[in-house]
């Protein structure tokens, strides 16, 4: 290389110094804008700053001069230095820049990574890093210079980040320690540094190393910047604590990179100059983040697409889509179910997902924080929709696209779609419905495209309509489409409007065609399969396809997949419009009441797949009307119901209004594969609307069952006062109405929700008030399930006897049944209960065996339980280490099934394990962490807990700290009747009088 300038600036193969400082600052200018002319004035301002002298152009001039000679003698072709009118620059061909060669080597490495070649990408982010010799440009004290080589100093630390991303991967932890601990003194409040510091202290075994690193951090981005670490610094000092390496160790990258946009199109046509600058303005890095609006029809989710899919290989990591539903029949998604679905698509499982919006946003921002990513939010209804799903990732781009401009949006840059200039609007139809056509008849074709009011969507339609008529004149088409009246004023353009082109694609059908698009506006979403269409159109299948492939000819219907549908969303509001007609209104309501009647059947039966008996008991339902129909879809199962969630959510409002029965039988049926996907929201959203229904009906029994179901869901957000009030309902409605078959489900659900919320007294009233109601020969599973939840009441309670007589009635059950999961429970529980009796050594082999049983029945949760008990026992013998590790498992597999209470549980018992290895500092935050949780679930056994273990931590040097914190828990223990209150009273016995 004949120049470098990534350390002190060195010309020719000889790395000679430019000594004269004017001329080192004129070559470090020009080689820092290579192969472009620098203006005079420039040159000048970099070299004086300020106040040059009147001769500063001849003084450049004998600068440059100089530089002449200098490269003469080093053998250097005169043309290497440009002079032009308007300034000077240095020709520099490939390989002679060190800058270039270095872009050159990070260019391979990124490209190698994107295809999965990690030990290419090292080699070649290795050749980049070698070329960097210390500060750019350094020994040139020019402010000027300072700048620019500032900038290429950055680059060159944001490499070096790359490249350990990639070593950590390829398990070079230990390597890495050194160079990176010596790059974070020269950088400490760069945080992504600091965390992969932790990461490969953590990934040899130094974890304590990791924490005390965080905690430096920590204390210097307070006392220098006033702020907190990043939510992605905070989430990995958590897994560190909680040894969750495998995840603190990023191998999400290990999996493949997300491509999620939709197919562009291949005849794009138009929006030349706009696409140009929205890639010009993203490639030179002007802003990460573009909002495309414009009138319904004006092609923004088309451009976007288009746009994305240029710039996709900017972006290997991930490529995301969603639409938004701002603007449609549907009510515009939540930033939260927003979330949902976008960390879905990145691979987060539904159990991970948070459930507090604030918590969702912290994990979006984490997982594309070091991604180069793309996100296209289409259809987007207000700013305050869109703000929570930005990402704040350095190498993420963000395209929005909406019906209306989004004001408020920090740094976003706002593109606003007219109609199509004329000439791209003729553009359009020539490559729709064929360039010789319309080069025969442009004056028609003109018309034809100002007709269509300049919209794509609409010039499709007519440039479809040209191509299944060949024996057409463009004419002919402008001639229908003057002739026709407004029927969509929203996609009015001057004094025309779009649904001509609609009208006439309708017209050109078959009346059957034309009845089964009608019906397929009833569908609540744009997206559907054929099984949709015939029980709309109430046909066997076969002939429902025929149709649909009519409508696909026509460009009435798309069909962007094999036999998957979709119909456009102005498309759609065309065929509600026709059907909207008084003389539809009977086929209107027929065809809606199928349309229930058929995925009502079909949720029913992949519910009974997967409910237990007790709850299949509470729907019960006629013979579906069409059981041909539901067969297929049954038999996709659970897949099945994910690919129509969102309609199902959709159909339960659409019957809220017109059929109140379906509606509160649909949000039933929707229960448990909400509930064991972790769609709460969608569950609690369907169930409101449910309960509505029924009580419209009068109807005390549904209304009963759905409250039930209602709770579930309140429960699983950790809202237990919400949830014992909603199943308080439902005992006084079953009892009022007799429901004896609903009742002892529900007392069973109070009970576990009253345990669960610190009352294990009232939990273990209503267990036994529940056990009687199913003496049935057939309720024998159910009878052993409820005898674990009570058992788990006494343990709570502190009745240990009476625990073990539940505990070992269950175990005969449980051998009776030949049922293993019960059975696991069963030994599970009565090792627990042997344990607090103060029988250790059967204590410990109980456990043992229940936690075999438990792996193999594969029930997490219950695993996790056995394991904190076993760490209890290590830790009360004086192994704490030993205890920790098993707390550590533990708390993985509780945080896997996404239990809140049981993850407060865990992290308790850890860190008290932590506090008796002499961690005391470690032990203070995590407990402080579980604070802070249970106490916004109000959780108040946990709660006591954590206040118990801050008391232990600060007692020797702040006893008034450790009373305060003692004599709280024990009043939260007191409420829950725990018998622990024993223990801390002891505790406040020992303090030395204040």
């Amino acid at each position: 290389m004949r120049f470098q300038i990534l350390g002190p600036l060195r010309v020719g193969a000889g790395e000679t110094t430019i000594t004269a400082g004017r001329d080192r600052v004129v070559l470090a200018v020009l080689l820092l804008r290579a192969n472009r002319i620098v203006p005079v004035d420039e040159l000048v301002d970099a070299i004086w700053e300020e106040h040059p002298p009147v001769t500063a152009r001849a003084q450049l001039q004998t600068c440059v001069s100089r530089l002449r000679q200098r490269f003469a003698g080093l053998g250097l072709p005169p043309e290497t230095i440009v002079t032009d009118p308007v300034g000077y620059g240095v020709h520099t061909a490939p390989g002679e820049l060190d800058t270039e060669v270095f872009a050159r080597h990070v260019d391979a490495a990124r490209a190698a990574l994107a295809t999965g070649q990690l030990i290419d990408a090292r080699r070649q982010f290795r050749a980049a890093l070698q070329l960097s010799r210390g500060a750019a440009l350094s020994g040139i004290p020019n402010q000027s210079v300072r700048r620019r080589a500032q900038a290429l100093d950055e680059q060159v630390l944001a490499v070096f980040e790359e490249c350990v991303d990639v070593e950590l991967r390829l398990g070079h932890a230990a390597a890495l320690l050194d160079e990176l601990s010596e790059r974070l003194e020269q950088h400490p409040l760069r945080e992504r540094l600091r965390g992969q510091l932790m990461l490969a202290l953590s990934a040899v075994g130094r974890q304590a190393d990791a924490l005390v690193l965080y905690r430096e951090g920590r204390r210097r981005y307070a006392e220098e910047l006033g702020i907190e670490p990043g939510a992605g610094l905070q989430e990995l000092h958590q897994r560190v604590l909680a040894g969750d390496l495998a995840v603190a160790g990023s191998t999400r990258r290990d999996t493949a990179p997300v491509r999620g946009l939709p197919r562009s199109i291949s005849d794009f046509t138009g929006r030349s100059e706009t696409v140009a600058r929205l890639v010009k303005e993203i490639e030179e890095g002007e802003t990460r983040l573009q909002l495309i609006d414009g009138m319904a029809g004006s092609g923004k989710t088309t451009l976007a697409v288009h746009v994305a899919t240029q710039l996709a290989d900017q972006y290997p990591d991930a490529q995301l889509f969603i639409d938004l539903h701002g603007h449609s029949e549907r009510a515009p998604l939540s930033p939260a179910a927003a979330l949902a679905t976008l960390l879905r698509q990145l691979g987060v499982p539904a159990e991970r997902i948070p459930v507090e919006l604030d918590d969702r946003v912290a994990r979006w921002r984490t997982e594309l924080a070091d991604r180069r990513a793309l996100v296209l939010l289409d259809n987007a209804a207000t700013a305050a929709q869109v703000t929570p799903l930005l990402p704040n990732g350095p190498g993420c781009l963000t395209l929005v696209t909406s019906r209306r401009r989004l004001v408020g949006l920090d740094g976003g840059r706002p593109s606003s779609l007219p109609v199509l200039a004329p000439d791209e609007a003729i553009e359009l139809l020539d490559r729709v419905a064929g360039g010789e056509r319309v080069a025969a008849e442009p004056a028609a074709a003109a018309e034809v495209v100002r007709r269509c009011g300049y919209l794509p969507l609409a010039i499709r339609l007519a440039g479809a309509r040209l191509v299944h008529r060949p024996r057409w004149r463009i004419a002919d088409l402008a001639e229908r489409l003057a002739g026709s009246r407004d029927t969509l004023a929203e996609l009015a353009a001057g004094q025309r409007s779009v649904g001509d082109a609609f009208a006439l694609s309708y017209a050109q059908v078959s009346p059957a065609a034309q009845r089964t698009f009608r019906l397929l506006g009833l569908h609540p979403d744009v997206r559907f399969d054929s099984t949709v269409a015939a029980a709309l159109v109430d046909l066997p299948l076969p002939e429902a396809q025929d149709l649909l492939d009519e409508l696909v000819d026509a460009h009435l219907v798309d069909e962007p997949e094999p036999g998957r549908y979709r119909l456009h969303d102005l498309v759609r509001e065309y065929a509600r419009t026709l059907l909207s007609e008084p003389a539809h209104a009977t086929e209107r309501q027929a065809a809606l009441h199928r349309l229930l009647d058929h995925h009502l059947h079909v949720l029913a039966t992949i519910s009974r797949q997967v409910e237990q008996p007790i709850s299949r008991r509470t729907l019960t339902l006629p013979d579906p009307p069409r059981p041909d129909l539901v067969a297929v879809c049954a038999a996709r199962g659970v897949a099945w119901f994910d690919e129509q969630r969102s309609t199902l959510v959709a159909l339960v409002r659409l019957a809220e209004e017109h059929f109140p029965r379906h509606c509160w039988q649909l949000a039933r049926a929707c229960w448990r594969l909400l509930y064991n996907g972790g769609h709460l929201d969608e569950l609690v959203e369907t169930h409101n609307a449910g309960l509505r229904a029924a009580e419209t009906l009068g109807d005390e029994s549904a209304t009963a069952l759905l409250l039930n179901y209602l709770a579930s869901a309140e429960f699983r957000l950790a809202r237990f006062a919400q949830a014992i009030r909603l199943l308080e309902r439902v005992v006084e409605l079953c009892r009022r109405n007799e429901l004896s078959q609903l009742l002892p489900n529900a007392l069973w659900n109070l009970g576990i929700a009253s345990s669960t919320s610190g009352g294990p007294r009232r939990a273990a009233a209503y267990f036994r008030e529940a056990a009687p109601l199913l003496r049935g020969a057939d309720q024998r599973t159910e009878q052993a399930a409820l005898l674990t939840n009570l058992t788990f009441a006494l343990i709570s309670w502190g009745r240990y006897e009476e625990a073990l007589r539940a505990s070992r009635n269950h175990l005969m059950l449980a051998r009776a049944l030949g049922d293993r999961r019960q059975l696991a429970n069963a030994v599970g529980h009565t090792g627990i209960v042997r344990h607090r009796l103060g029988h250790i050594g059967p204590a410990r082999r109980l456990l043992r065996a229940g936690l075999a049983l438990q792996r193999e029945v594969d029930s997490r949760f219950n695993e996790g339980e056995v394991l904190n008990e076993l760490g209890v026992i290590e830790r009360e013998a004086g192994r704490p280490e030993e205890a920790a590790a098993l707390h550590r498992q533990a708390l993985i597999l509780i945080s896997e099934v996404g239990d809140l209470v049981g993850q407060c549980a865990s992290r308790n018992l850890l860190a008290r394990a932590i506090l008796d290895q002499g961690d005391v500092r470690s032990a203070q935050d995590l407990f402080g962490r579980v604070l802070l949780d249970a106490t916004r679930i109000e959780h108040r056994y946990e709660q006591a807990r954590a206040l118990d273990g801050i008391a232990r931590c600060v007692r020797d040097r702040d006893p008034v700290a450790a009373r305060s914190h003692w004599v709280r828990a024990l009043s939260l223990l007191r409420q829950v009747e725990s018998p622990d209150a024993a223990e801390v009273e002891r505790q406040l016995d020992e303090l030395p009088p204040v």
